[in-house]
């Protein structure tokens, strides 16, 4: 027994106030946790925040202030409401600069400039509304290259009824992406209080295969080899990092107009293994 016992508390150590069990699950090893257990403002030593208007036409503007750690979770939380635009330019064809006023807020955070990963399994529990007009993700973007030509990972999106899990690519016309994407409506889990439970979303990413898993059911595999740019560079050959956001409309979440707010996406722990 004190064999054991001594074993069990070796296998644990620290960085910072986030506490590291060295797992081993299909010789994977976990080498990076957030589990979110301080209460209080996000760690901005790992996490840096979006502001403003930032992509895809969408209402929300993106505000430190609505994200904070509670009872083991992190808390992103949408909001309705109403404040001036900062970038406001009468005139403008720009959507930033366009709208007088923020009518939403919300949060996004990542981890680009402090933690990238080449490979691995990236592991988080979270808990999301499927209201319309919300778009809830976790994803990944390459370190190096424009945007689609560094990689972008989906490894969770909910939009207009549907779970998504996505990959991308670039392709010959710049900001236009190439998509291997696969779509399940969460009605199909059959589960009037399937947004009401938490849900553990995996993607096993390696020299060969990007899967991706929503509580193991494999929703999406792709091969490496698929995923070259034009160029003949593969941007999933080198590290990305995670992004963490709850956007509302714009291109693709759907219309938020009868959607109750204040509006939580709640994230119980991101982790992530390598061999």
């Amino acid at each position: 027994m004190l064999l054991i016992a001594i074993t069990a508390a070796l296998s644990t150590f620290f960085v910072g106030d986030t506490s590291l069990s060295v797992q081993s699950t299909d010789n994977y090893k976990l080498v990076w946790s957030d589990e979110f257990n301080k209460p209080g403002k996000v760690d901005t030593t790992v996490w840096q925040f979006e502001k403003g208007f930032v992509r895809n036409n969408e209402l929300q503007w993106y505000q430190q202030q609505n994200a904070w750690c509670e009872n083991g979770k992190l808390i992103i939380e949408a909001r309705r409401e109403k404040l001036p635009n900062p970038g406001y330019k009468e005139g403008s064809n720009n959507y930033r600069e366009s709208r007088k006023e923020i009518n939403y807020t919300s949060a996004s955070v990542n981890t680009r400039k402090t933690k990238a990963w080449k490979y691995g399994r990236f592991e988080i529990r979270a808990k999301i509304i499927a209201q319309p007009g919300l778009w809830p993700a976790i994803w990944t973007l390459g370190q190096k290259g424009e945007w689609p030509s560094n990689g972008e990972i989906d490894i969770m999106e909910y939009y207009k009824g549907d779970i998504l899990a996505n990959v991308a690519t670039g392709t010959s016309e710049r900001y236009k992406a190439k998509w291997f994407t696969t779509k399940k409506a969460y009605t199909s889990f059959n589960d009037p209080d399937w947004d009401k439970s938490f849900h553990t979303w995996r993607m096993d990413w390696d020299e060969h295969f990007i899967k991706l898993y929503m509580d193991d059911i494999l929703l999406n595999e792709v091969s490496l080899n698929e995923l070259k740019n034009p160029d003949g560079s593969n941007p999933f050959r080198q590290p990305h990092y995670l992004l963490l956001n709850l956007a509302i409309g714009g291109d693709n979440g759907g219309d938020p107009t009868n959607t109750a707010f204040p509006n939580r996406y709640e994230i119980d722990y991101v982790r992530v293994y390598q061999k």
